[in-house]
């Protein structure tokens, strides 16, 4: 009879991790499915005054081709204005700007926190987030070359780290 009783006791103990186990599968899925509903959701197409993240947008931004003039200890932080040259194409996770040197400015969400449609490129844009320069390895530079739809030729050709300014940004708006 004591016997018996100790089954009781045991599996009674073995209920709260049964509890706490099934409440982490409960977690896990609940987790899965909103990345999911997240990443089925479709991107608003790139029309002026769409917002792709947050853009407070206080003040006048600067133009992309003052950004070098701007930086202050090799940061800046505020808005910069530009016509969007490329997008990564895998995610819409990063988008590159236009200078009037014929090179570009990459723009990369910050945290991953939202994404652009691939209908952005051309669009004249406000964008607003914290710039500076930075050290860019070639395998970094040769994924961006993937993401962005370059040939496999093109990025053979990608040899060396770069140095170059980063726009961490907040957010976007199509203007």
């Amino acid at each position: 009879m004591l016997q018996g009783s100790l089954k009781i006791s045991d599996s009674f103990i073995d209920l709260p991790f049964k509890l706490l186990k099934m409440k982490k599968i409960l977690a896990a899925f609940v987790f899965v499915m909103i990345v999911i509903n997240c990443k089925s959701q479709e991107i608003q197409s790139a029309q002026p005054g769409v917002v792709y993240g947050t853009v407070v947008q206080k003040g006048e931004p600067v133009k992309v081709v003052e950004l070098e003039n701007k930086l202050q200890d090799n940061k800046y932080s505020g808005m910069i204005t530009g016509k969007v040259a490329e997008v990564c194409q895998s995610e819409g996770c990063w988008i590159r700007l236009h200078k009037s040197d014929g090179t570009t400015l990459l723009v990369k969400a910050k945290d991953h926190a939202f994404v652009m449609p691939k209908d952005i490129v051309g669009k004249m844009v406000v964008v607003e987030g914290d710039a500076s320069v930075k050290e860019v390895s070639e395998a970094m530079r040769k994924h961006l070359a993937e993401d962005a739809g370059k040939s496999k030729e093109e990025i053979e050709k990608i040899k060396g780290d770069s140095k170059e300014i980063i726009f961490m940004a907040k957010g976007v708006k199509v203007i």
